[in-house]
């Protein structure tokens, strides 16, 4: 059901979501006072600068006042709506998940990892007379609950770190007809507010499930998806690595162009094994817990001796791969730690020196 007091106004270089009986708005737009009386909430194209957002925003309204406007790079949007709340999701993306291999993908972008930016933004209307401080509780509800949200997606780190670097929202709801003084004057402090005529606990439910929801659309809509290769970035390692890592060992034979094209080859082929992916994502997101601190019992800044499950793993990620003559190979790796392996942590240099002792076992076997 639509809320009817939602008027949608687009053009090419913006969104306009209009109430003629007025919005109260609490936001942290680029033109905004943070709680505002306004007709009209601006999504525009622009640069992230204040005083040029608001001179498009009043191109936009014909006006010089009654709105608040966000300055944004792309103004692609959907909306669902649930009852009373209708909620606008507004989405940026500077990823494309590209093909590395016929079976392997990357996630990638023209703009590089460090000004690169994912942003999933919302803009919440209830359709009903809420209070400034209901508002603010509100806001903070759609804040907790799509950090969680996104938290819980584990993603890599270097996608994290240019998630919702600059995403923007705003809460809005109705202005009570017998507060409006003039048409430039509310009054918010006598306001009948319908606070009281609902438990908050219910509204917070609907309003998660709904930010949960929008934020699963959202990451479909664009495409993101990541996979083994990606959570290699995480690490900082590149297939370059590990193939100079492999051959650093190599004894008795000429390292060849051949063989270091073998090496690649095997490495992708590997990647694509079900087993040696779960096998790395255990050792992993093991690692991730035990150096950010998340096992109460585990400290493992200098490496203990007594912690021999990365070996384990990596014995298993070599034997998977080439069998048991690759464990006897995994010993060489896991001792000299060669190349990229040597400044790993704790955990994941013995699963890469797992992985490289069976793909070198597997090409010399053929």
């Amino acid at each position: 059901m639509e809320n009817t007091n939602l008027n949608i106004i687009t053009k090419d270089y913006g969104i306009c979501i209009n109430n003629s009986d007025y919005f109260l708005a609490f936001s942290d737009f680029t033109v905004s006072d943070g709680i505002d009386i306004v007709e009209n909430v601006n999504i525009l194209k622009s640069k992230n600068d204040f005083e040029k957002t608001a001179k498009k925003a009043e191109a936009f309204n014909h006006s010089e006042g009654s709105y608040i406007a966000q300055a944004v790079d792309s103004i692609d949007y959907f909306s669902n709506t649930y009852g009373d709340l209708t909620l606008f999701t507004f989405m940026a993306n500077d990823v494309v998940i590209e093909d590395f291999t016929e079976n392997l993908k990357v996630a990638n972008s023209p703009k590089g990892f460090v000004d690169a930016r994912i942003d999933i933004n919302h803009v919440l209307y209830i359709d009903k007379t809420l209070s400034p401080g209901m508002l603010l509780k509100i806001y903070k509800t759609v804040v907790k609950a799509k950090a969680e949200f996104l938290r819980s997606l584990c993603l890599p780190r270097h996608i994290e770190n240019i998630l919702n670097k600059n995403d923007f929202l705003a809460v809005l709801a109705n202005v009570a007809q017998t507060s409006l003084i003039d048409e430039d004057s509310v009054d918010i402090v006598n306001n009948d507010y319908e606070d009281d005529q609902f438990v908050f606990e219910e509204l917070a439910t609907s309003i998660e499930e709904a930010v949960i929801i929008s934020c699963e659309d959202a990451i479909e809509k664009l495409g993101l998806s990541f996979g083994i290769l990606d959570y290699f970035v995480s690490e900082g390692i590149l297939l370059g690595d590990l193939v100079e890592a492999g051959l650093a060992l190599v004894a008795g034979v000429e390292v060849t162009e051949e063989i270091s094209e073998k090496l690649e080859a095997q490495i992708l082929k590997s990647l694509c094994d079900i087993n040696v992916i779960a096998l790395l994502m255990a050792a992993i997101r093991t690692e991730d817990d035990f150096t950010g601190g998340r096992i109460r019992e585990v400290d493992v800044s200098d490496d203990p001796a007594y912690l021999y499950t990365d070996e384990v793993l990596g014995l298993a990620i070599s034997n998977q791969i080439a069998g048991t003559k690759a464990t006897f190979n995994f010993k060489r790796y896991d001792e000299a730690k060669p190349g990229i392996i040597g400044g790993l942590g704790p955990m994941v240099d013995d699963i890469f020196a797992g992985l490289i002792a069976g793909c070198m076992s597997k090409i010399f076997e053929e």
